[in-house]
């Protein structure tokens, strides 16, 4: 079986609920606050670890109380974290979030993320098989050189472009797997897209992108499901019917499930099946990286 090896972020996640999004200049009374382990790094390393895969994470915590909160519950997940260095004189990653009628808005304070460097990336041995996993919440020049080691390594590397921002074709030609919602696909491809778009817009952005036809690109879209690019030819893989509590940490359960599967050797299709029940059952509970699942949980999804 292969590893999964996850360069990212790492935040505490400070999330209030309310019972509708504040307007600009707006003041809105909360219901709750809670304090959730969150950083799409993190929670795509807790996902790949709880379905089973060997998880080591690449990133900084600062040397704060935050910094150890996160590194016990990380532990308590599975998740190696001999890579994850303690940073002084810097902050732990922070994002602020508010959710109401289970949508979320959030901003990200990188913190110690922001010092993720390739020196962090030169550590791990990485062999054919194993899973290189990225997104953008550490600097890109430090996902570049991370995805070099994987492809020498002829390790799978898997880049998940959010949040959204430009990013040159250097570093999505060294990109076997692209996953990404629909505003992340639009400023890549420069065009606008919509949640409700046909998917036929979603494919003909999606072949627009730098070496498209070398890849494997996934559209995740909320409760439509996903859509699935594979040697050009797409696949709509239809949404489950639940009912959301907290979309926060979606797409990273979707990422982790996926890297998870193709280090067991599975092959895409049953891959991407498998990612998709996944975060059907992570949106159903508030929290990103405590609202993933369980093997046995997806195992009881997929039979129902």
């Amino acid at each position: 079986m292969g590893r999964v090896f996850v360069a990212g972020s790492i935040n505490m996640d400070v999330v209030a609920t309310a019972d509708r999004h504040p307007k600009v200049g707006e003041t809105v009374a909360g219901q709750a606050v809670h304090y959730f382990p969150g950083g799409k790094g993190a929670n795509q390393a807790v996902a790949a670890a709880k379905l089973g895969a060997p998880s080591t994470l690449i990133g900084r915590l600062g040397a704060d109380a935050f910094g150890q909160q996160l590194r016990q519950f990380l532990t308590a997940q599975g998740v190696d974290l001999a890579l994850v260095k303690d940073t002084a004189d810097v902050h732990t990653g922070t994002a602020v979030i508010t959710i109401a009628n289970a949508d979320n808005t959030i901003v990200v304070v990188p913190g110690a993320n922001a010092l993720v460097s390739a020196d962090d990336i030169a550590v791990p041995t990485l062999a054919k098989g194993d899973i290189a996993v990225s997104q953008f919440e550490i600097p890109q020049p430090t996902i570049v050189a991370f995805f070099k080691r994987a492809r020498a390594a002829g390790a799978t590397t898997i880049l998940n472009p959010a949040p959204a921002i430009a990013c040159g074709p250097e570093l999505l030609d060294l990109v076997d797997i692209l996953v990404l919602n629909e505003t992340e696909l639009g400023l890549l491809a420069q065009t606008e897209l919509h949640d409700t778009d046909d998917p036929s817009r979603f494919v003909e952005a999606a072949l627009r992108l730098p070496t498209a036809s070398d890849k494997i690109i996934c559209v995740t879209l909320g409760k439509r499901g996903v859509l699935a690019i594979v040697r050009g030819e797409p696949t709509l893989i239809a949404g489950r019917a639940v009912k959301a509590v907290d979309t926060t940490g979606a797409g990273d359960c979707f990422v982790g499930a996926l890297a998870a599967q193709l280090a067991r050797g599975e092959t895409i299709g049953d891959a991407l099946e498998y990612a998709n029940a996944a975060a059907s059952i992570c949106v159903q509970r508030m929290g990103a990286a405590p609202s993933m699942p369980t093997a046995a949980e997806v195992a009881t999804v997929l039979s129902s």
